[in-house]
């Protein structure tokens, strides 16, 4: 019987996809073992990227339409994110937990302006479709907001922001190494999405956390 590898997954939640990254279990510090980008809309249906958006700057108000288009974002999610963990799974890592980078948690009801509204709405659902996938499949899951992410990884780990930043660095010259700069993997994804390395490096730290946190659970 194969053993699997524990790991941790990474998210960063853009609007209609996420970068993620995959990090395995050492004695001292995680190993970034994979870059990588999943579509939470459907390519094809161009309004499932900003859903809650009618036309530019204007909220989307049909309850008909809105449901339509969740429905669309949160099955796509799935299939993305069950693809990817079985592919993982494949490749022998034991996923248990996961953490997501998001901009913020704002309650979009208490936002006046129309078109910003709108974003708060769309952030709360993909983050949700990818949460309730994640659950669904076992997977516990944490949520950080972006700008508290090194300080908060840093805490958690006990280690200095500094100290975490080169690390991270250091595993960023790791994965080049293997596979090619950050930036490059953007061929990687429909559409040649750029994950550039900040993004790339809050998510690192965030699949740190999870990954800490599943070791000592």
């Amino acid at each position: 019987m194969t053993t699997l590898q524990s790991a941790a997954l990474g998210f960063r939640i853009k609007s209609g996809w996420a970068a993620v990254v995959l990090l395995t279990d050492t004695p001292h510090f995680p190993q970034l073992a994979d870059v990588g980008q999943i579509e939470l809309c459907d390519p094809r249906l161009p309004e499932t990227r900003q859903p809650y958006h009618a036309g530019t700057g204007e909220l989307e108000t049909n309850v008909t339409t809105l449901k339509r288009r969740e429905r669309v974002v949160r099955s796509v999610s799935q299939q993305s994110l069950t693809t990817l963990l079985c592919k993982y799974q494949e490749y022998g890592f034991r996923i248990k937990r996961a953490a997501l980078v998001v901009g913020s948690q704002i309650d979009p009801a208490g936002i006046a302006n129309p078109h910003i509204r709108a974003h708060a709405f769309e952030g709360r659902l993909f983050r949700s479709a990818v949460v309730d996938t994640l659950q669904d499949h076992q997977i516990r899951t944490e949520i950080l907001i972006e700008r508290d992410a090194y300080l908060s990884v840093a805490a958690r780990l006990k280690q200095s922001s500094n100290d975490l930043k080169r690390t991270i660095q250091d595993l960023g010259r790791s994965m080049a190494a293997k596979r090619g700069p950050w930036r490059g993997r953007a061929k990687a994804c429909r559409g040649c999405r750029v994950i550039c390395p900040r993004i790339v490096a809050r998510i690192v730290a965030t699949g740190a956390v999870a990954l800490e946190c599943w070791s000592q659970a």
